[in-house]
């Protein structure tokens, strides 16, 4: 751990491109928070990576001592080490509701993201089908606040606008049912943390 504890910087493993790696830097750069972002290959990736974390993943974020993995964790983290702006609500049962949220869309639309990055041509393009219809069928809960579900910007949302920013790239063709879905899009994009956390790779993207 001789990496982690020799750095005065923050520093985030980061791959270019994964959908995960963008939900950290979306809050990084949300929080303003001064970061070295270290690009990554995921399939070959550097010894001082393999030395950090034992699964090699991205991303992966040293601070100080502390080594973490899984953005999920990481965003926790940096939302309670930096609380301003806040990206989870105060009350616990909001905190939790949202965090249920999380839950369910890492569990029904990120399956189907690993499904069509992974999977068979037939897997994938069924995951492609799957993904656009749950998508439209949740159309509503787009329009249930400024950003998803909420007034504020949270961390459901650090996960949700990398997705749809994807939309285009994994071949998913959204109804024209799916018009709020289109427009949360267009609000998110806009934001001046999310053009910072884009890399050049995911701008090409779209």
């Amino acid at each position: 751990m001789a990496l982690a504890k020799g750095r005065s910087v923050m520093a985030l493993f980061s791959s270019p491109t994964s959908i995960h790696s963008h939900r950290v830097r979306f809050v990084l750069a949300e929080k303003g928070i001064n970061v070295e972002i270290i690009d990554v290959d995921p399939d070959h990736p550097p010894e001082d990576l393999i030395d950090l974390n034992p699964y090699q993943s991205v991303p992966t974020l040293i601070d100080r001592d502390l080594v973490l993995y899984d953005a999920g964790v990481i965003n926790d983290y940096l939302d309670e080490r930096y609380p301003h702006p806040p990206l989870m609500p105060v009350d616990p049962v909001s905190r939790a509701r949202l965090r249920l949220t999380q839950y369910r869309l890492m569990k029904d639309w990120y399956t189907l993201v690993d499904r069509m990055e992974t999977g068979t041509k037939k897997d994938a393009d069924a995951a492609r089908k799957e993904l656009g219809e749950s998508l439209a069928a949740s159309n509503e809960l787009f329009n249930l606040g400024e950003f998803f579900l909420s007034e504020e910007l949270t961390l459901v949302d650090a996960a949700v606008a990398p997705l749809i920013w994807r939309l285009e790239h994994f071949g998913v063709k959204l109804p024209k049912s799916a018009a709020e879905v289109r427009a949360y899009g267009d609000r998110v994009f806009q934001l001046e943390s999310f053009q910072d956390s884009l890399t050049e790779p995911e701008r090409e993207l779209r």
